[in-house]
């Protein structure tokens, strides 16, 4: 009896029970669909938990790259803060180095000025030859205002 019962009752993958069309089937054919059934158990069990470890790797993943996201717009803002600060080092630098340049524009009027000057004296200390007469002009002296 309880072998008969069996073959009318079947599992289905929602667990309810069901009677089945043929109610004589027999032991063989019964350990087959048990032996079937526990297959498509068994595979579902693994398709869930196959499902369950992708979605868990796909989250870990998702983490993975928001972590990454967060240290790179760190970096990038570390890279743009010194950049930022050479940036202002650069027209720190732009700006000495005009000015330097100005005063080397002026020191060398003066050491021009100066060394005309010093010529000049000494030609008159010499009591003005010749070829310095030649060199500064018809006139024969300097005219050096700094000396008058």
């Amino acid at each position: 009896m309880i072998v008969a019962r069996m073959a009318c009752e079947s599992v289905t993958s929602s667990g309810s029970t069901s009677q089945t069309v043929t109610p004589s089937l027999t032991t063989s054919e019964e350990e087959l669909r048990a032996l079937i059934e526990q297959r498509k158990l068994r595979r579902m069990l693994s398709n869930r938990e196959s499902a369950r470890r992708s979605r868990m790797r796909k989250q870990k993943h998702m983490q993975d790259l928001t972590a990454q996201v967060g240290r790179l717009r760190k970096e990038n803002h570390q890279i743009l803060m010194a950049l930022e600060a050479t940036a202002q080092l650069c027209a720190g630098f732009v700006a000495e180095n005009t000015v330097l340049r100005a005063k080397a524009v002026e020191l060398s009027a003066r050491l021009k000025s100066l060394n005309e000057i010093a010529y000049c004296y000494l030609m008159e200390m010499e009591g003005g030859s010749s070829m310095a007469a030649n060199q500064m002009g018809n006139n024969g002296g300097c005219y050096c205002p700094a000396i008058l």
